[in-house]
C-alpha cells in the first residue's frame, strides 16, 4: 500500500510541476526586449509619436483585445479571433503568437517566422508592457 501512495505522490508532484505556476511564463527584461523588438521595427512601432506601417502600433498591446486598433485594416482571421473567441493578446497568447504566428493564427497577414528563444519573447512582451494605450496612431 505504501509503493501506491508513493507512486501516485511522484506522479501528482510530476504533474502539478508540469503545468503548475511553475512552468508560467517567467518576466522578461524590457531592455533586452527593446534590442529584440529591431526585429518589427519595419512593420511596427511603439512610443508618442508611433505610427501604424505594414503592422498596427503595439503601444497598449498586453492585455488589450485583438484587433483593437481603429483604423488599421486586419486580416479576416485576425478579426474573426477578436469577434467570435474574444482573443486577448495576454502574455500567454503574445508568448505563443510570437513563437509562430501562422501556426497560432492561420490566415494572419504577420509574415513574421517568428522568435524561436523564449527568453527573446518573454524580453519583448516586457519591452511591450512599458508602452501605454495612449500615444501613437
Amino acid at each position: 500500500m505504501n509503493e501506491r501512495i508513493s507512486l501516485s505522490l511522484i506522479v501528482l508532484s510530476s504533474v502539478l510541476w508540469h503545468f503548475g505556476p511553475a512552468h508560467a511564463i517567467e518576466p522578461g527584461d524590457p531592455a533586452k526586449g527593446e534590442k529584440v523588438f529591431r526585429k518589427c521595427k519595419a512593420c511596427h512601432a511603439v512610443g508618442a509619436d508611433a505610427k501604424a506601417k505594414v503592422g498596427p502600433v503595439l503601444n497598449g498591446v498586453v492585455g488589450q483585445s485583438a484587433a483593437a486598433k481603429s483604423g488599421f485594416k486586419y486580416s479576416k482571421a485576425l478579426l474573426k479571433a477578436a469577434e467570435q473567441d474574444q482573443l486577448v493578446w495576454t502574455v500567454e497568447n503574445l508568448n505563443e503568437f510570437l513563437t509562430k504566428p501562422k501556426t497560432f493564427l492561420p490566415g494572419t497577414k504577420m509574415s513574421f517566422a517568428g522568435l524561436r528563444k523564449e527568453k527573446d519573447r518573454q524580453n519583448i512582451v516586457a519591452y511591450l508592457a512599458t508602452f501605454e494605450v495612449e500615444g501613437g496612431s
